[in-house]
Parts: C-alpha cells; structure tokens; sequence
C-alpha cells in the first residue's frame, strides 16, 4: 500500500507517518511504504490516477481531485482542527491574535493551503488586494522530501517573506532560531472562530479501494487508532520516527510538538465537523452543493 503525505518533515501528518515507521500497518497486515508529493492538490490527484491508495492530508484538499466528494472518502482523523499557523517576522511585535498585522506583508503558503489563509483573512475583514496582503508559494518548497514550513522559516530568516502560513514544525522552527513569531494559532483560539472548522488532517482513500479491499481499509483505520494512541501513552515515540526521517534539527523537535497535539489526537469524524468543513469548502468554490455525512466519510468496519 502507497501511502502519500504532502509534507514528510512535519507534525501534521504525523500519525499516517509514524503509524508506517513504528509498525502498526504491518501489525495490522498490510505492507505499506511512504511518498511524499507536494503539493496537496498533485497528492490528492496521484491517488485519483491510481498511482496511491492512500493520502494523509487535509480534508477538504480531496474535492480538489474529487469533486463534490464523488470517489474518495475521509477514513479517520490524524488530528483535529485546521493545523496551519500563521508567523510573522519577530522584528514586528505583532501581538498574538492580531490578525490585522499581515495587512502590507509578503506571506508564503503552499498551493492548495493558501485558501484557508485567503478565507480566513476575508472573515475577518481584511481585502488581500486592498489591504497589501501578498500570498504566494515560497521558492524551493516543491522539491522531494522538503519541508515546507522548514523552508519557509529559512525564507522568513533571508528576508525573501514577512512572514508564512505552515505547520507547527516550520513555526517551532522560526520561534527557536528568533526570526519568527506565531501572530496566529486557530485551533487553539486565535482568528475568526470558524476558521478553526476550515480543515483537519485525515487519512482518505477512494471509493474503489474500498469496494475493491475493504478489509485493507479497515485495517488502515485500525492502524491510526494504534498510531495515536501509542503516541499519547508514550510521545517520545515521535523522536524514534524523527531520527529516521527528519534531519537532525527538526528530529530533536518533533516530540515537543507532538507532546503539545496530543489534545487534538482525537480519531472521530463528527457531523457537525463535515458540515463545518464543507461550508468552508462552499465559499471557496470547492463543492457546489451540501453533500450527505455518508457521502463524506466511511462509516464501515469503524
């Protein structure tokens, strides 16, 4: 079984990788190895070509090759909540909260994450155009096996951005080398209230997969419940799957953050969740209409 993340170097994801690394697929049967393909929207569509069988990503990227949610479904959550994080320059004293502190600035976002900055910054009242507010990929970030937070801290330090909307793991590491400051962390509070809905991270797979395999199916979502459970009786577990994958810097973080997610290691995909998440996926022309939760999420072998 492939199993594609679009950031191997991260937190986001964290529970598919280390549900690889430490075994628990091969407990559960299945031989599985990692990909990464960068970005979310080429991810979601290799597993539509059939090149994948499984992407650990965010939720609402999969309309991105499966429109109106026709052909996958979301398996599991890796963790609750939109996982982005906005950072500025720590030369600005931008206090945490402020959102009206991005208005003038250069934000790098990866394709397919920078909607939910887009939106996030609409709701709160602020016009991109109007306001100054350039968005845009940052260079080097699509190469194999990059980080994208990690290379947009090191864009943040050579003042090509002001600041970059990323995963944990790029923020810890613009906080720890002083060149950066978390303006924004919306899952635990900060931002417009809905943003936090935007997005989770979920392991998906298609509709064929699972008519064609269910029990591999079945077994994948037991292999994440044992992921996460695993990680919260014992989060130095997380440092075991760094040294492996990571360099040495952000191996030496990951269990910190992970330590700081376990709150959000929550496997559940609730309803209200889907009608949040697909609200989010309206107003950015994602999905053109209400879909049924069933329609969504499997709900089979849970």
């Amino acid at each position: 079984m492939k199993i594609a993340v679009p950031d191997l170097v991260t937190n986001s994801y964290f529970p598919a990788i280390a549900a690889v690394e430490l075994g628990f697929f091969q407990q559960e049967g299945l031989e599985a190895t990692l990909e990464h393909v960068f970005p979310v929207p080429q991810t979601m569509a290799a597993m539509r070509d059939g090149r994948l069988d499984f992407v650990a990503g965010g939720a609402h990227a999969t309309l991105n090759a499966f429109p109106n949610w026709n052909g996958a479904k979301l398996l599991i959550a890796l963790s609750q909540g939109i996982y982005w994080l906005l950072v500025l320059r720590s030369d600005l004293g931008v206090e945490r909260g402020d959102v009206d502190a991005i208005k003038g600035l250069r934000i790098g976002a990866a394709p397919g994450v920078d909607v939910g900055l887009r939106r996030l910054l609409t709701e709160a009242g602020i016009d991109a155009e109007r306001d100054g507010v350039q968005i845009a990929p940052v260079p080097g970030a699509n190469q194999p096996g990059v980080s994208f937070g990690v290379t947009a801290a090191k864009a943040l330090e050579e003042g090509q951005i002001d600041g970059f909307w990323a995963n944990a793991m790029g923020a810890e590491t613009a906080v720890r080398r002083g060149i950066g400051t978390i303006a924004l962390d919306v899952r635990r509070g900060d931002g417009p209230d809905a943003a936090r809905f935007y997005t989770f991270a979920a392991l998906v797979t298609t509709d064929r997969l699972i008519e064609r395999n269910p029990d591999a199916v079945a077994a994948a979502v037991r292999a994440i419940r044992k992921t996460q459970q695993a990680l919260k009786a014992d989060p130095e577990l997380a440092t075991e799957v760094g040294n492996r994958l990571f360099p040495r810097a952000e191996a030496g973080m990951i269990a910190d953050i992970i330590r700081r997610d376990l709150p959000f290691y929550d496997p559940e995909i609730s309803e209200e969740v889907i009608r949040r998440m697909n609200r989010f996926a309206q107003d950015i022309g994602l999905l053109s209409a209400p879909v049924p939760y069933e329609q969504v999420v499997y709900t089979s072998g849970q």
